[in-house]
């Protein structure tokens, strides 16, 4: 390993003092910030909120304090059929009573998995992965569809928010530590012989887990009734509905219809492929993960399929990278950081995944495109960040954005071509548990 001379240090000092660009630049940066110097106004009219086709949908949802980002988008998606047959100016799911089915599924997971991994020592990579964030409020597509199938639906009147399941920071804390306390005594129980007590302590765990969700989301109500008001101002209302029925009446779809694609342009990942995670999920003998890794023409081509169709789409992406939460755009050119630092920051979409610089970490909704003979150049995203966000929760993506960033979108099977559908019976390639793929459940 070199060492850095201190006559480098010099050389180098002495080129940064002769450069009027960095004059100018540490002069800016010492009262702005560093994403407004670099903002690119001209960016701005190519992101106007306009769509040849944009889906009329409802108002934007708020997450709050959480990382329950999909479980919001899969609602989102869902909702419309409901407000659409009813003819309704508004509802929402409880996103409540999904999330704390999730939440009590991911520790069962996350205990059978160290159960059946409980030979391992607790720094094996696996096992010290797992142990690292054992509970979350991040998912996938078809962990919500494992929750729904499993459990039904219900309107948000039946299960509201509650300052916990809006906040869930703390709570995740506590689950984790308890998660993690029983992964120590069940090693020390394994490695003693008592397998009996091991059972007895999981048991233990799963059902004070059980306890505190209650506590902190509220108790789930066995039936409920729906009262609505339509458009035309008419009240209804039926009693004595369970989650099952009220999502056979009011929703009704087959959501095993529904497929996961991805754009992973990486060496690891053959297109025409499909791939699952290993140790990534939440209804133990669910729905595995599951996706088929497209090229991003084919990718497009799919999404807008659904567009034309009238049909939102769920997808998942990178929000981090080139955003402007406040006028709610995501442009990979509206911040030229390379032309304001003369650094050469570009990267290509296989190397970001390779080495960590851009993920899946967020889950929204297309609800609209516009078409330039034929072809995309913004789109429209239904967010979850409330009406406060962008223009009334909604953002502009540019294409160039969605071709970086975007890695997933969930696509009715229908809109794929015959080839695809035949791809998708695939046996999938397990991937590692850290994959970049898996990132949006973390």
């Amino acid at each position: 390993m070199r060492v850095i001379s201190k006559e480098e240090i010099k050389k180098t000092q002495k080129a940064y003092d002769k450069s009027k660009t960095q004059l100018v630049l540490r002069r800016a940066l010492n009262r702005n910030s560093l994403a407004n110097i670099a903002n690119n106004m001209e960016t701005c009219q190519k992101s106007t909120m306009k769509f040849s086709i944009d889906i009329k949908t409802l108002k934007a949802t708020a997450q709050k304090s959480t990382g329950r980002c999909w479980i919001f988008a899969g609602c989102n998606v869902l909702r419309e059929i409901v407000a659409k047959k009813l003819q309704l100016e508004n509802f929402e799911f409880s996103q409540n009573y999904i999330a704390f089915w999730d939440k009590f599924e991911k520790a069962n997971y996350y205990l059978e998995t160290i159960m059946e991994l409980i030979d391992r020592d607790y720094d094996d990579r696996v096992f010290a992965h797992l142990t690292s964030r054992p509970i979350q409020d991040g998912g996938q597509w078809d962990m919500f569809v494992n929750i729904v199938q499993k459990y039904g639906l219900m309107p948000k009147d039946a299960m509201p928010e509650t300052f916990q399941s809006s906040n869930t920071a703390t709570m995740n804390q506590i689950i984790s530590r308890r998660l993690r306390k029983f992964t120590a005594r069940a090693q020390k129980l394994y490695k003693a012989g008592q397998k009996e007590e091991l059972m007895r302590e999981k048991d233990k765990a799963l059902k004070e887990i059980y306890f505190l969700l209650n506590s902190c989301f509220g108790r789930i109500p066995e039936s409920f009734k729906f009262e609505y008001v339509d458009k035309d101002q008419n009240y209804h209302c039926e009693e004595n509905l369970t989650p099952h029925s009220f999502y056979e009446k009011y929703v009704g779809l087959d959501l095993d219809d529904y497929i996961s694609i991805i754009n992973a342009p990486t060496e690891d990942k053959p297109f025409n492929k499909t791939y699952t995670i290993q140790y990534l999920g939440n209804v133990v003998g669910g729905k595995p993960i599951h996706y088929l890794n497209l090229e991003m023409e084919e990718f497009k081509e799919a999404v807008l399929k659904q567009l034309k169709a009238q049909e939102p789409v769920w997808f998942g992406s990178d929000c981090g990278k080139a955003g402007d939460r406040s006028n709610g755009i995501w442009d990979d050119e509206a911040f030229s950081y390379d032309e304001v630092l003369e650094m050469d920051l570009e990267m290509c979409k296989a190397c970001s995944l390779n080495y960590r610089e851009s993920a899946m970490n967020h889950a929204m909704v297309i609800t609209g495109v516009n078409l330039v003979r034929g072809k995309p150049n913004r789109w429209k995203i239904e967010n979850s960040w409330g009406e406060e966000a962008g223009s009334k929760g909604y953002f502009v993506m540019t294409d160039s954005w969605f071709d970086k960033y975007v890695y997933q979108a969930v696509i009715n099977k229908k809109y794929l071509t015959e080839a695809q559908q035949k791809a998708v019976e695939q046996k999938p390639i397990v991937l590692k548990p850290w994959d970049p793929m898996g990132t949006l459940a973390i």
